[in-house]
C-alpha cells in the first residue's frame, strides 16, 4: 500500500483488517503481563473517563450527541457504574493458574484470547465501551468498540481518553481502538475478522453476531416484567419501580415494561404511581400512546425512545398533569396485537392485574414468550414461597427481589451480580450463556490434568444401576 494511500481508497475489508493488525500488536505486548500490570491498566482506563470534571463532561457530550435519556442517568453510568464494575473485578485472579482442584487433579490456567469485537448501543454509549474494555484487557486482550453511529463521537471521545492512559502507563494504546467513522459493513468486517465478538444491541446485531462465523456473546431482547405481591413493602416497590422506569429516560432495555400487581395492593399502588409521577392513561389515550410508538407494522418508532414524558404527550396528543414522569397503561393480553406488552424502551409501562401470584407467574411467562424471554424479571415480596415459585416457573437468567430492575440485574453495589452491561440470557434468549458477561467470558482456559493419586474404580452394576436391572430385562 502507498503512502499516499488515504482511508477513502480502503474497502471495509481492509479498514478493518488494518485496525486488527494493529490491535493484535497491541495484545502482544501485554499478554505475558503480570497480574499488577494489568489491574494498573484498567484502573487508569476508568479513572481516566471516571474522575471529576471529566465524567461531567462526558454525560453532557452524551446526551448532546444521542438525545437519548438524561443527564444524570448519563453521569450516574460514566462515573458510577464504572467505578462499581472495576470494584467488582479489581482483586478476581485473570493472570496464571485461576483454580486448582485437588480432588481431580485438574489445573486451570488463564490465557487471552486475543482481539475481541465489541458493538455498543446508541442507549448506553458511554458506560459501555469503558467496561467492555476493562473486562477485554482484564483477560490481556485488546479490544476494537464499534459504535453506533449516533454515538460515534462519544465513543470516540472515551476510547481517546483510554487510550491516553494507557499510553501514560507504558502500554500500547492500540489495546483500545474505536471505529470512528462506523457503517454496516464496517461493523459485519469487525465481527469477521477478531477473535471474539462481545455484542450488546438490538436483535439484528446480535443475530449478526452469532452469525458471522466467530465464536460470539451476545444479549437478548430486555421485557422485563415485574411483581408485586401482597405482602411487598409498598412504598418502597413503587418507589424503585419509579426509578427504573425513570433512570435515563428507560433507555436501559432492563426498565421496567410491565408491572403485574396482585389483586389485593392494586388500588393502592396505582394511588402510589400516581404519587410518584405516574399517570394513568384512558382508553383513548392509549390508542393515541399506541399510534405514536408503533407503525402500522409493529415496529417501534425511535423518536420516542429514552424521551421524556412531556414530549411523548406533545407528540401523542395526550394532555398529562404537570410533574409527570412516566405513563401507565392497563393491559390484559400480550403479543403482536398487545404491543404494550413487549419491550418500549421509553418510559410507558403497562399494567396488569393478577388474582394471586401463579396468576402473576402464568402472566409473566406469557408476556415474556412474546418478548423478553430468558433477560429478567423481578418480584417484590416478603414471601420466599412465592419468589421462589417465580424463580422456578419462569424462564428468566435472573430474577431480582425487592431491587430497581435496571439498576440492579446488571450489577449493583447491593447485590452479589457481576456489574457488566452485557446480560446473557441462555437458550430461552438465543444466546451461547446466562451470565452477567464479565473479563471470565474473555479468556481461553487451559485445563492440566494429572493422573489422580488413587485411579478410580469402577462401581459394581448393583451400585450404578440399583432397581433398574430387575425392571427393565
Amino acid at each position: 500500500m502507498s503512502e499516499h494511500t488515504t482511508k477513502v481508497d480502503l474497502s471495509p475489508k481492509e479498514e478493518i483488517r488494518g485496525l486488527v493488525e494493529r490491535s493484535r500488536a497491541a495484545q502482544k505486548e501485554i499478554e505475558n503481563y503480570t497480574q499488577e500490570q494489568v489491574d494498573e491498566l484498567i484502573r487508569a482506563m476508568v479513572w481516566s473517563v471516571a474522575r471529576p470534571g471529566v465524567a461531567e463532561e462526558i454525560a453532557q457530550f452524551t446526551l448532546d450527541e444521542t438525545q437519548l435519556g438524561n443527564y444524570e442517568g448519563k453521569f450516574l453510568k460514566i462515573q458510577r457504574k464504572t467505578r462499581a464494575t472495576l470494584m467488582d473485578i479489581i482483586d478476581d485472579k485473570s493472570v496464571g493458574i485461576l483454580e486448582e482442584d485437588p480432588e481431580r487433579a485438574i489445573v486451570k490456567i488463564a490465557k487471552p484470547m486475543g482481539v475481541i469485537g465489541a458493538l455498543a448501543p446508541s442507549t448506553n454509549p458511554e458506560a459501555t465501551p469503558v467496561i467492555k474494555a476493562i473486562h477485554a484487557v482484564k483477560g490481556r486482550n485488546s479490544i476494537i468498540v464499534a459504535p453506533h453511529p449516533r454515538a460515534k463521537l462519544t465513543n470516540k471521545k472515551i476510547c481517546d481518553l483510554m487510550r491516553n492512559a494507557l499510553e501514560t502507563y507504558g502500554a500500547p494504546a492500540d489495546l483500545v481502538i474505536g471505529i470512528e467513522t462506523p457503517t454496516l459493513e464496517l461493523t459485519n468486517e469487525l465481527m469477521n475478522q477478531c477473535d471474539r465478538v462481545l455484542a450488546t444491541g438490538g436483535g439484528a446485531m446480535v443475530n449478526a453476531a452469532y452469525s458471522s462465523g466467530t465464536p460470539a456473546l451476545g444479549v437478548g431482547v430486555g421485557n422485563a416484567v415485574i411483581t408485586v405481591d401482597e405482602t411487598a413493602d409498598l412504598e418502597d416497590a413503587s418507589n424503585k419501580i419509579k426509578l427504573s422506569k425513570t433512570l435515563d429516560l428507560a433507555a436501559s432495555c432492563s426498565a421496567d415494561n410491565s408491572v403485574i400487581l396482585v389483586n389485593k395492593i392494586y388500588d393502592e399502588m396505582i394511588s402510589k404511581f400516581q404519587e410518584k409521577g405516574g399517570y394513568l392513561v384512558s382508553e383513548e389515550e392509549k390508542e393515541k400512546l399506541k399510534n405514536t410508538l408503533w407503525d402500522e407494522e409493529g415496529h417501534l418508532n425511535t423518536a420516542i425512545v429514552a424521551q421524556p414524558a412531556d414530549k411523548i404527550a406533545e407528540m401523542a396528543d395526550v394532555s398529562i398533569p404537570e410533574g409527570t414522569e412516566f405513563y401507565i397503561v392497563p393491559e390484559t393480553g400480550w403479543g403482536p396485537d398487545h404491543p404494550f406488552s413487549g419491550e418500549k424502551l421509553s418510559v410507558v409501562m403497562a399494567l396488569y392485574k393478577a388474582d394471586n401470584i401463579d396468576h402473576a407467574i402464568e402472566l409473566t411467562n406469557n408476556i415474556q414468550s412474546y418478548q423478553g424471554q430468558g433477560h429478567s424479571c423481578g418480584i417484590y415480596s416478603n414471601s420466599d414461597e412465592n419468589i421462589m415459585k417465580l424463580a422456578n416457573i419462569t424462564k428468566t437468567s435472573r430474577v431480582m427481589v425487592n431491587q430497581p430492575q435496571s439498576a440492579s440485574n446488571s450489577g449493583n453495589l447491593w447485590n452479589g451480580m457481576r456489574q457488566t452491561f452485557s446480560l446473557g440470557c441462555g437458550s430461552w434468549g438465543g444466546n451461547g450463556t446466562n451470565n452477567n458477561i464479565s473479563w471470565r467470558d474473555l479468556i481461553n482456559e487451559t485445563w492440566v490434568s494429572k493422573p489422580l493419586t488413587e485411579t478410580k474404580e469402577l462401581s459394581s452394576d448393583e451400585e450404578l444401576f440399583g432397581d433398574v436391572m430387575d425392571k427393565i430385562k
